[in-house]
């Protein structure tokens, strides 16, 4: 692990959030977001060292995925927003669980979750 990855780990457990019970602000933002962007999957995602967990989501049902080859983990390397408009033409993502699923993802939005230090914790993600 490089000092940066360290630092954002170091950021993120400060928050004191992870594997935390549901909390009605997030339910309620993952809910907007899915809303404002016609999209039935939403979730506010953050990113561990070894996994992706959802403190908040909508239209899926797993709370924890890997964090290789996750659209969070590449959602956080962005400055801005991270787009995939067709998940099965971006080789990054054709094998994903989510692109293969029976439900299969084709569209990913991700907005990085910035700490006031600029470290990136995870993302407010919409699918389709």
């Amino acid at each position: 692990m490089n000092d940066a990855e360290a630092k954002r780990l170091e950021a993120l457990r400060r928050y004191h959030i992870l594997d935390t019970p549901p909390e009605q602000a997030f339910d309620d933002l993952v809910q907007l977001a899915a809303q404002l962007c016609h999209t039935p999957i939403a979730a506010v995602c953050l990113l561990d060292a070894d996994r992706v967990w959802a403190k908040a989501r909508t239209g899926v049902t797993a709370a924890e995925t890997p964090r290789e080859n996750s659209f969070v983990a590449y959602t956080a390397q962005q400055a801005g927003t991270f787009v995939v408009r067709d998940t099965l033409a971006d080789e990054r993502f054709r094998e994903h669980p989510l692109v293969k699923d029976s439900s299969p993802v084709r569209f990913y939005a991700g907005q990085p979750l910035v700490t006031p230090e600029g470290q990136c914790v995870g993302a407010l993600c919409v699918m389709d």
